[in-house]
């Protein structure tokens, strides 16, 4: 345990989450994986042997990192002690200490805590913390690609930027009649772009999602996309029905009133 590196200062300047990857760093520092500890003892060390008095602005700052880390799993209970002081450092609290990523990877992470699209909910996030960044962001992209085949009836042959094309093209079944043409177009555009840049590639050729806010950000375009689409099923069955035999629709009633 490095206790000399967390100096007032350095625990007093850093924002929360650059600081907890410090405190998290200086607590592990040549310390094996069985490593747990109490969190009041070790500031009590830190304020008689190091900072001395005067310093209540750096116990505070000690204090918050520590529950940053703990909030988000780098930190649990040890479970072999009664006082809830103790705790120990997850294998994602390891990895995060013994990598370079830091809490960019971390704060990436947290993205994806939101409610994402039940089509992306549970693999494609579990792809994602597990690091796989690369596979996550081509899988969102292919379930949006899957869910405008199927909503389009299109078939199976239908692929990519041609499938987004035919689906949402001027006499595509995705087409929003409700819209101007600049707004079916952009539509279009929005949705062959995304399949075109992020899930064509990874179709043909290895992709480097080195960034994880990257991988991210592209699932929960992804996200969008679905939603959207959503919302297009539940306006396409709207007009389908209105298309039915012994129907009339809306169009039809104001045509037929004039």
């Amino acid at each position: 345990m490095d206790r000399a590196r967390l100096t007032p200062e350095l625990l007093t300047s850093l924002p929360v989450d650059l600081r907890a990857v410090e405190v998290l760093r200086a607590l592990t520092s040549e310390e094996p994986r069985s490593l747990f500890f109490n969190r009041s003892n070790v500031r009590l060390e830190l304020e008689q042997y190091q900072w001395g008095d005067g310093h209540p602005s750096a116990a505070r700052a000690y204090e918050e990192a520590l529950d940053w880390l703990h909030t988000r799993g780098l930190l649990a209970r040890e479970p072999s002690q009664s006082n809830p002081d103790y705790l120990f450092v997850t294998a994602r609290g390891w990895e995060l200490a013994e990598g370079e990523s830091g809490v960019e990877r971390i704060m990436a992470a947290e993205r994806l805590g939101i409610d994402l699209h039940p089509l992306l909910a549970d693999r494609i996030r579990s792809q994602y913390l597990l690091g796989e960044y690369e596979a996550a962001a081509f899988l969102a992209m292919r379930e949006v690609e899957i869910r405008v085949r199927d909503l389009a009836d299109a078939s199976a042959a239908d692929l990519g930027v041609g499938l987004m094309k035919s689906a949402f093209g001027d006499k595509g079944p995705l087409k929003d009649p409700d819209l101007e043409p600049g707004e079916q177009q952009a539509t279009m555009a929005l949705f062959w772009g995304a399949i075109g840049v992020f899930k064509n590639p990874s179709s043909h050729r290895q992709v480097d999602f080195a960034d994880p806010t990257l991988a991210s950000e592209v699932i929960l375009f992804a996200d969008l996309l679905l939603r959207m689409l959503d919302e297009t099923a539940a306006e396409k069955a709207v007009r389908d029905e209105g298309k039915a035999p012994g129907k009339r629709s809306s169009a039809d009633i104001r045509s037929s009133s004039v």
